[in-house]
């Protein structure tokens, strides 16, 4: 086996041959177990802190995540980036571009990522106070976020380095990326929390000893096993930032859409008293776990896609699309039966009572099955920003985030914070309806598309570069 030459060949585009469905199937389930990893940190944050019985420091841990999740939307937006422009480039078979399109990306990342923390750390009261949080609630959160936030670019390196092997299609490697970060945060977690006696600090710290390991192991795969990183290049740098925010920019406001959404809803829940707040954490954190396979789909497809559309193979882009929207639908179901019939376990795992408990129960025998048409506009925003239309993907999440979170929320809020919750899941269903049509309307103009591109990138030196005019894709093909 020589693993520094994996880059160095055409074999590296992996989703140009076999089942579309088959890749579909792999990449997500091994994005998912990442992914689970990850939620698993948050998971075993809020079940630890849960068992010391003081119902603030759950809520504290609720609204703080309500706003670190804008750090990891941001993350997300780049990580989109980085894999069009590198898995593009491979599946071209033009693995010089794709090195330097790698490098600029973690680049990018990094600085976009400090620029973040650097704003949200002194503003990390006020935004907790616009949430609602109040008090020694107030107090304990703003502890935790000062200890979290300095991390972020930690965390966007990871989630950087974790895209870029999706995007060479190793899924097992991108997938031990966030798979060792949970499992540490699993070991060292109750250790802080409960050993050294730091309750809400010691998650925090957990979070932040994660996101290192989180790095470490990003960085032995993608640059240690497969070489995918060039020497930074300043022209190169310099000549790929165009190309990287025109996918980064639109993907990023698609990202932070959804925390926006769920912001609103913290707010308008927040009324209903700690307890409700409590209840919507663990919402708040049950349900990417449980549909962690379908966050997982939405970036384990866009490797699949962007390698095809870089080759020109339009009916395996087609086929890729399909599978995955089938998956989607049939995991819902399933993952909605068995939140339904663990409803009673997951509110004694928690120990929620009172409103909060309700809460659970109303999400696990309802709410859920919404997620069914979150699943059809997360399939279809993967398909928008890897094939060229990064801004339909832009306003379908902010539809869903607006119009169909806040005249929902606000109707149901007067039902209390169940009534919350159902508005916020049935405001989903025309969105996914509607990018789903939108979806598949674009997919039959690919060929169209295709044949009329100019140059959409930069001419960056190689011998077959699809950065220019599309011809590295149809060479040798």
């Amino acid at each position: 086996m020589k693993p520094a030459t994996k880059m160095n060949d055409d074999k590296g585009a992996v989703f140009l041959t076999g089942s579309t469905m088959r890749h579909v199937l792999v990449m997500t389930s091994t994005g998912a177990i990442g992914l689970v990893a990850i939620f698993v940190v948050d998971l075993a944050n809020l079940f630890y802190i849960s068992l010391l019985g003081i119902q603030e420091l759950a809520a504290a841990i609720g609204y703080s995540a309500t706003i670190m999740f804008f750090s990891i939307s941001f993350c997300i937006g780049f990580s989109i980036a980085a894999t069009a422009l590198t898995a593009r480039a491979i599946g071209a078979g033009d693995i010089l571009s794709a090195k330097k399109a790698a490098t600029a990306s973690l680049i990018f990342m990094f600085l976009m990522c400090c620029a973040i923390a650097a704003i949200m750390f002194p503003l990390a009261g006020e935004m907790l106070h616009l949430l609602g949080a109040r008090g020694e609630t107030h107090t304990k959160a703003l502890e935790f976020m000062h200890i979290v936030i300095p991390s972020i670019p930690l965390m966007g390196i990871g989630i950087g380095f974790s895209s870029l092997l999706r995007a060479q299609g190793d899924a097992r490697r991108a997938m031990y990326v966030t798979l060792s970060s949970g499992i540490a945060a699993a070991i060292i977690d109750p250790v802080l929390i409960f050993g050294l006696g730091l309750g809400l600090k010691g998650a925090a710290l957990s979070v932040v000893i994660a996101r290192v390991l989180f790095v470490v192991v990003g960085w032995h795969g993608t640059h240690v096993i497969h070489r995918m990183l060039a020497p930074p290049d300043f022209q190169s740098v310099v000549q790929l930032a165009k190309p990287f925010f025109v996918i980064a920019i639109p993907a990023v406001l698609t990202q932070i859409a959804t925390p926006v959404g769920n912001a609103y809803v913290t707010a308008s829940i927040a009324q209903f008293g700690d307890s409700a707040v409590a209840g919507w954490a663990i919402v708040g954190r049950l349900f990417p776990l449980a549909f962690a396979a379908i966050f997982s789909l939405s970036g384990a497809v866009g490797p699949i896609l962007s390698q095809n559309y870089g080759a020109g193979n339009f009916d395996r882009v087609n086929r890729a699309m399909r599978d995955s929207l089938i998956f989607a639908i049939i995991y819902c179901f399933a993952v909605w039966l068995i939140l339904a019939l663990s409803s009673e376990a997951i509110v004694a795992a928690f120990s929620a009572k009172g409103e909060a408990a309700e809460m659970v129960r109303f999400y696990c025998y309802f709410v859920a099955g919404s997620f069914i048409f979150a699943a059809a506009l997360f399939v279809a925003n993967t398909a928008f920003n890897n094939l060229g239309y990064p801004l339909y993907s832009t306003f379908t999440n902010w539809g869903r985030a607006t119009l169909g979170v806040i005249p929902f929320v606000y109707v149901g809020q007067a039902y209390g914070p169940s009534g919350v919750l159902a508005g916020w899941g049935l405001g989903g269903v025309l969105f996914g309806v509607v990018s789903i049509l939108i979806c598949f309307k674009i997919l039959k103009k690919l060929p169209e598309k295709r044949a009329k591109e100019q140059e959409v990138l930069p001419n960056i030196p190689s011998a077959n570069s699809p950065f220019t005019s599309g011809k590295g894709a149809s060479a040798g093909r």
